[in-house]
C-alpha cells in the first residue's frame, strides 16, 4: 500500500527557499508531510506548512511528482506563495530559514534536494521522476512541460 506526501517550495521575495530543520533529526527539508486518509494531496500541504511553519498558503501550481518504489511512496511537490501568517518555531520545526540554492546545507534530506534543483533549473516543466534509496539520484526521469498534460 503507498502512502502519500505533499511537500511545498515556498519563496520570498529574493528567490530563496524555506527549509525547516527537524526536530527530530538533524535535517533540513521542505515543509510538508503525509496526506491523511481522505485528505487530497493540496490539502495535506496547506496544513502541513501551517503546522511546520505557521504560513497560510496558496498553492500556485504543481511542480512534480516524485514515486519512491521502495517505500513504497508517491509524493507531490508544489510552488506555494504565503497569504498570510509569519515564520513560528514548534515541535516539528527548531529552525526555519530560506535558502538560495547554492546554500542549501549538507544536512537537507536527500530525496529534497534533486526537487529543489529541479524547482530552479526546470521552472516551466513538471517533472515525473522515480526516487531509489541506492544514493544521490533517480532513475525512470521524465519531464512533461505543463501545457502538454491533456
Amino acid at each position: 500500500m503507498y502512502t502519500i506526501g505533499a511537500f511545498a517550495i515556498i519563496l520570498d521575495d529574493n528567490s530563496k527557499m524555506l527549509l525547516c530543520l527537524r526536530t527530530d533529526k538533524n535535517v533540513w527539508n521542505l515543509p510538508g508531510g503525509k496526506v491523511e486518509i481522505g485528505e487530497s494531496p493540496w490539502a495535506a500541504v496547506i496544513r502541513e506548512v501551517k503546522e511546520e511553519t505557521g504560513l497560510d498558503v496558496k498553492i500556485k501550481r504543481l511542480l512534480g511528482v516524485y514515486s519512491k518504489p521502495e517505500k513504497p511512496d508517491i509524493v507531490f511537490s508544489f510552488l506555494c506563495q504565503p497569504v498570510s501568517g509569519k515564520l513560528t518555531l514548534n515541535n516539528e520545526a527548531k529552525d526555519l530559514r530560506y535558502f538560495s540554492l547554492d546554500e542549501i546545507p549538507e544536512n537537507t534530506l536527500s530525496k529534497h534536494v534533486p526537487r529543489i534543483k529541479h524547482y530552479f533549473t526546470q521552472k516551466d516543466e513538471l517533472i515525473l521522476m522515480e526516487q531509489y534509496d541506492n544514493g544521490v539520484e533517480v532513475s525512470a526521469y521524465s519531464k512533461v512541460r505543463n501545457n502538454d498534460i491533456k
